[in-house]
């Protein structure tokens, strides 16, 4: 299994404006964001390609993994650490078969079954959520703390929580035995992202 920091992980959304969008990643790593997640689900794969290269100068400078969200072939494209898939993306495990043993492959699961089929078929971590309401996904089942909790309990591999999760709710996810924070707005749509990541960071450090 690939041994990652999941503790603090951005995932990205669509920008319009490239360099604010490379300046929020660089200053979300600065302030302690240990894993970036490229999701652009609407992009050409051209400009998918051109922007993952971008972020991947700024992850590779500062030594953080860089995940790209669904496509495979990008992944591959721009020699990215990792791929991230949901339920409706490529199989998990034709995904490790075509990524190879070596990257890191991240599932999102809401349920102890995905979860276990992800781990069976050779997932690094699971993501699952959402926690909180989100703007981001709105279609993103709800999960109940104790569903968290459960799905964390039924598996081996780490756990990380995403959808909806602020520096306000953060720690009410204290007690789930979860490996980290997946967050979007909360340092994407910061005025700081570097603080709002020392911040997340924090809390997630006191569970």
């Amino acid at each position: 299994m690939n041994q990652i920091d999941l503790s603090l992980y951005l995932v990205t959304d669509k920008s319009d404006d490239v360099e604010k969008f490379l300046n929020t990643i660089e200053e979300a790593i600065k302030g302690g964001t240990t894993v970036v997640q490229i999701r652009e689900k609407t992009a050409d794969t051209l400009d998918f390609y051109n922007l993952a290269l971008k972020v991947k100068e700024i992850t590779t400078k500062y030594n953080v993994p860089l995940i790209i969200n669904d496509r495979v072939d990008v992944a591959l494209a721009v020699d990215a650490d990792g791929v991230h898939v949901g339920q409706s993306d490529m199989p998990c495990d034709i995904t490790r078969k075509l990524i190879g043993e070596d990257k890191i492959l991240g599932v999102s699961a809401a349920t102890i079954e995905e979860a276990k089929k992800a781990q069976e078929d050779g997932a690094d971590y699971i993501g699952s959520g959402a926690v909180f309401p989100t703007q981001t996904k709105s279609d993103a089942p709800s999960l109940t703390k104790e569903e968290l909790k459960e799905i964390v309990e039924s598996i081996e591999i780490p756990v990380v929580a995403i959808g909806g999760i602020t520096l306000e709710n953060a720690c009410e996810l204290k007690d789930t035995g979860i490996s980290g924070l997946s967050v979007v707005s909360a340092i994407m749509s910061s005025e700081n992202p570097k603080k709002s990541s020392q911040e997340l960071l924090k809390i997630f450090n006191s569970y």
